[in-house]
């Protein structure tokens, strides 16, 4: 059995792809056969399961499974369009979690993508927590510009249509994690000028806090198909407080009591740019 595993472990090896990011992923259309599915036909199904697993655990399918369609050559210079599907490592483990379970390589790619998938995530925090206080702050400063911009898709399905609507909808999230201050008693809260943004002046703890708070309102704006700005908004409220009460159930500090850095994240990242300018 160890012997069949290790054979299955280096077939998904060989056809996994790197993107020109550095990135890893995996074609439907190559996948399917080293899963020894008959057809895809028959293999799309189980990509449409485990989309549905991800989707049921308040994860963007999008982010993981990327549908695309490619030209195929045919005889006497012809070709076809044909459907395939580029996957991460984490949709290619929710697939063979949802697979024939009588397959032994369906076993098989369960141990190599959840065995990858831990050491992706034993990595990532690695060199997270090696990370300067300044480098986390612009690391996570750059994955909530990332997730805002899903936050104001899912608020806008939701029916938060103007900038104004949006305000109020940041605002309810803001008030549940702060204990009722909005973005603009943050902001006199921190002391801060006029122009500069309370994102900005915020700690990696701090950061990482209103983090949850966007990705969790926007995974359960669309898990839960809300509709109605009211109703948009009380999810961002209720969403923050639950965070904030998390923080206090784990005895950390409160948001608003979280010290003020002296230097912005454009500070931060002016300094880095001189940097790499001095070093070519």
């Amino acid at each position: 059995m160890t012997d069949l595993i290790e054979k299955h472990q280096v077939t998904f090896e060989g056809i996994k792809h790197i993107d020109e990011e550095g990135n890893e992923f995996w074609l439907g259309r190559e996948l399917y056969q080293a899963l020894e599915y008959a057809s895809w036909q028959k293999f799309v199904p189980v990509v449409n399961k485990a989309e549905r697993a991800c989707t049921s655990l308040g994860i963007d399918v999008n982010d993981h499974f990327n549908r695309v369609v490619k030209m195929i050559e045919l005889g006497k210079g012809g070709q076809r369009e044909i459907d395939d599907i580029e996957l991460d490592r984490y949709a290619c483990y929710l697939i063979v979690q949802n697979g024939d379970p009588s397959k032994p390589v369906i076993a098989a790619g369960q141990t190599y993508f959840a065995i990858q998938t831990r050491r992706q995530e034993l990595s990532d925090e690695e060199q997270f927590q090696s990370l300067s206080e300044d480098e986390r702050r612009r690391m996570l400063r750059t994955q909530i510009k990332i997730h805002n911009k899903d936050l104001v898709n899912a608020a806008h399905k939701a029916g938060v249509e103007t900038q104004l609507d949006y305000a109020i909808f940041q605002n309810y999230g803001y008030k549940g994690l702060y204990n009722g201050m909005d973005n603009k008693a943050i902001h006199a809260h921190k002391g801060l000028k006029k122009s500069q943004k309370i994102l900005d002046y915020m700690g990696s703890e701090e950061l990482a806090a209103n983090l949850f708070r966007a990705t969790q309102t926007e995974a359960k704006l669309r898990r839960d198909h809300i509709q109605g700005k009211g109703q948009a908004n009380q999810t961002h409220y209720n969403v923050g407080k639950k965070v904030r009460e998390t923080i206090k159930e784990l005895g950390g500090t409160m948001p608003e009591d979280l010290p003020t850095p002296k230097k912005s994240i454009q500070q931060l990242e002016s300094e880095v740019n001189k940097k790499k300018k001095l070093s070519k």
